[in-house]
């Protein structure tokens, strides 16, 4: 640790920011995590886009820092989500490691240490507001009647108020805390996987209905189980018709700031924007030139200047480091190639999609602005990782780390702060989902891609008979994948692929 970052911290703790005035009381700093679903590379004005305005967004880039070599350390959403809050890389454990069913069970262990843990035990409360899609309940899953335990308040967080999964899984419900919001115990909610649920149609039954959930531009209705997933019975509870979904989150997050302003506080907001079903509130209907999923990126922007607004008027903005950026990159769905695919390249010509090893699975924006401490209108291309945030966030709070947890995850405060010479992290590793691979390795300006299927669905068009074979790209002269230098450079592929067993068997990468 250089002696400026020291001094850095000695400041933060002995002194507060340089906002706190004589008659305040010396605090830590705010932190603010957004995370938001499925936004790629290329999504953003900040980052090129010109068919959709991000105004409230780019001001974080206008007055703070953009990571232009940041990534979710998985191409889906469960797993990214798993491995920012653990610490730990999803792929080294089988639960949470793929994309979740709405009704799995807690898929981290109560006892982990996790982001929320960790600032926690150094004074900061804790809140998560948004979707979570990291299972509820032991290890049978979740009883929606009763008692939704464990979930986020057993693994560090004080507060949360939650949908489970995403609005294509059942249950669409909000959770508070332990408890659904408006249960009415004489419509018990029910929900299966495996079984049809009740006797009214679905919309695997319905034809109109699935026409209508896959038609461009819908505004999807789950009524009873009308999702793409599961079957479920539950009647007011379970109707799921929310333009006001953004809104409400918003809401939540800002009641959650207004009531912890006096004390530091860590709020993970997680909106559900822009996942599907895209159902944006009608002020933003037809406001983008990219149809519905360009809308819905207005209504991300908009909640994201909600929260920004509120902290200005708390007078918190200076004391507060915001972050914002996303569980994956685009996904190719929803019609996008009529929405202008060539106009609006939503992972910013990166190769890939959501679910795929490529740049454009992983690589996402991040932005983050810390008043007085990040550099204003600055740009950084240090390589990091959402799982970093858990020891970047201990560094910054004075938490102390277990030796066996967050195995995965490096203090990136110098690259954060822009200190001269940092570099990031050594090394990154991405997946798709579960545990085996292929995965993905990154170590300077290398990227090795293990051989097996790249990716999944929509994501890959035309996908090999056969597994593909070894790849191996040089980033700094070729960002879009075009070169597959395997056959070319066999001594770094076999150092590549050296490392990456290595990380694998020794079952951490965190010094």
């Amino acid at each position: 640790m250089t002696l400026h970052i020291q001094f850095l911290l000695t400041a933060i703790f002995i002194a507060g920011v340089s906002s706190t005035t004589a008659a305040e009381p010396a605090r830590k700093p705010n932190i603010v995590f957004i995370l938001a679903d499925d936004i790629g590379y290329g999504d953003l004005g900040s980052h090129g886009a010109k068919l959709v305005k991000t105004p409230n967004i780019d001001r974080l880039a206008r007055e703070g820092c953009r990571f232009t070599d940041a990534h979710s350390p998985a191409s889906t959403c469960t797993p990214t989500r798993r491995a920012f809050l653990t610490g730990t890389y999803s792929w080294r454990q089988q639960p949470g490691s793929s994309i979740a069913p709405g009704d799995a069970p807690l898929s981290i262990p109560p006892g982990t240490a996790t982001v929320a843990s960790l600032l926690k035990q150094t004074g900061y409360k804790t809140g998560v507001v948004g979707k979570w899609h990291l299972g509820l309940g032991g290890e049978n899953g979740p009883d929606w009647n009763a008692d939704l335990k464990p979930g986020p308040l057993e693994i560090g967080f004080d507060y949360a108020f939650l949908m489970p999964a995403t609005g294509d899984r059942v249950p669409c419900v909000y959770v508070e805390n332990h408890r659904v919001v408006g249960l009415d115990p004489k419509d018990p909610i029910q929900v299966s996987y495996k079984y049809k649920v009740g006797s009214e149609p679905t919309g695997r039954e319905n034809p109109e209905l699935l026409k209508l959930k896959h038609t461009h531009g819908h505004d999807m209705t789950i009524v009873n189980g009308v999702g793409r997933i599961g079957w479920m019975t539950g009647g007011k509870t379970a109707r799921w018709v929310d333009e006001n979904m953004a809104d409400t989150y918003a809401r939540k997050a800002i009641g959650f700031i207004e009531q912890n302003q006096r004390e530091p506080f860590f709020l993970y907001l997680a909106t559900h924007g822009i996942h599907v079903p895209r159902v944006p509130h009608p002020r933003f209907k037809g406001t983008s030139q990219c149809g519905t999923r360009g809308d819905t990126i207005h209504e991300l922007d908009d909640t994201v200047g909600q929260v920004l607004a509120a902290l200005d008027r708390l007078k918190l903005a200076d004391n507060t480091l915001v972050i914002f950026t996303s569980d994956n990159g685009g996904v190719w769905d929803d019609g996008y190639e009529d929405m202008g695919a060539k106009e609006h390249p939503m992972n910013g010509g990166l190769r890939g999609t959501k679910g795929t090893l490529f740049e454009g699975g992983h690589r996402v924006p991040f932005l983050a602005r810390w008043p007085n401490w990040i550099k204003a209108g600055s740009e950084s291309g240090a390589l990091i990782a959402h799982l970093d945030m858990s020891a970047t966030f201990a560094a910054i709070a004075g938490a102390k780390i277990p030796a066996d947890a967050c195995r995965d995850s490096f203090n990136l405060l110098p690259a954060l702060l822009g200190e001269k010479n940092a570099t990031g992290r050594p090394h990154f590793v991405a997946h798709t989902g579960g545990t085996q691979g292929p995965l993905t390795l990154r170590a300077g300006p290398w990227k090795f891609i293990e051989a097996g299927r790249t990716g999944y669905g929509k994501a890959v068009k035309n996908p090999p008979k056969t597994p593909a074979a070894p790849q191996l790209y040089n980033l700094a002269e070729d960002l879009s994948e075009a070169n597959n230098l395997a056959g070319q450079q066999p001594d770094k592929l076999k150092e590549m692929q050296s490392l990456l067993a290595k990380l694998r068997e020794q079952g951490r990468s965190r010094p």
